[in-house]
């Protein structure tokens, strides 16, 4: 433990002492779906400032994209003085309407210009539309292998956690497979009590054929059938991840907003 400057406490604990109790005070919603299911997992570190449960800012550092936590609370200049305290993190995702503050903060101390890119999200609160596609499908766990030998940039995410087998036999993975190969993906990446955040991602070539929207379905379908509620959150200018998100039933529910420090 040590002190901020303004007298409050910063804490930083083993995820699996500190991430379940957080997790239960940040509460499962679109907005945290990812950091919830990290922290239940012990996948993920958290600093608060503060005391537990009344913090005055916490952030969470995912393992799979720990240069990109997330900030939570509603004191820029609390915000502020804990971040200066986490490690390797080159931009923070916080609620929308504190990003102005907090990146004013950043802009003084750092003497650096700060750029701002909002996070979208969405909720799938209907059944899913399927999109049938003859190159897509649910894998089962002995397509691990397949999997393993797709490209780096198909497996983040809890993927990347776990690891195909684990992933397989846990969650949901379903894949545009073109000769032989697994060219797109969309995965269950965090399942919380409630909500479960779905990734995607296809290889250049293979955009535009259909495969994200058809392979995100299946996905949500399968979590939909375990009373779980699908999210997804893509960067405000991916007009094609919206455009997935929106063929698929899912609808807009607000967004945060990326705080990005400029290199000097």
């Amino acid at each position: 433990m040590t002190t901020g400057n303004d007298g409050y406490s910063a804490l930083s604990t083993d995820p699996k002492g500190l991430g379940e109790p957080l997790g239960s005070i940040l509460g499962d919603s679109p907005f945290t779906a990812i950091a919830v299911a990290r922290l239940l997992r012990g996948q993920a570190r958290a600093y608060i400032l503060g005391e537990l449960p009344h913090f005055r800012a916490a952030v969470v550092q995912t393992d799979d994209a720990p240069e990109e936590p997330t900030g939570y609370g509603a004191d820029a200049a609390a915000l502020w003085e804990l971040l200066r305290g986490v490690p390797g993190w080159t931009c923070v995702e916080v609620a929308d309407e504190l990003a102005p503050a907090l990146g004013e903060l950043m802009a003084q101390e750092l003497g650096v210009a700060v750029r701002y890119y909002g996070d979208l999200h969405y909720a799938l609160q209907r059944p899913a539309l399927l999109w049938p596609h003859p190159a897509v499908r649910l894998l089962a766990p002995d397509d691990a292998p397949l999997l393993e030998a797709a490209p780096p940039e198909l497996r983040g995410g809890g993927l990347r956690l776990m690891g195909a087998r684990a992933l397989l036999a846990e969650g949901y993975v379903a894949a545009g497979i073109v000769d032989g190969r697994v060219v797109a993906t969309a995965q269950l990446s965090a399942r919380g009590p409630r909500y479960a955040d779905i990734g995607v991602h296809t290889l250049e070539p293979y955009r535009r054929r259909g495969l994200c929207a058809a392979a995100a379905s299946l996905v949500a379908q399968a979590a939909q059938a375990e009373a779980l509620t699908p999210v997804w959150s893509t960067g405000e200018d991916n007009r094609a991840s919206q455009a997935a998100a929106r063929k698929v039933g899912f609808t807009y529910v607000g967004r945060m907003t990326y705080v990005i420090p400029q290199q000097s």
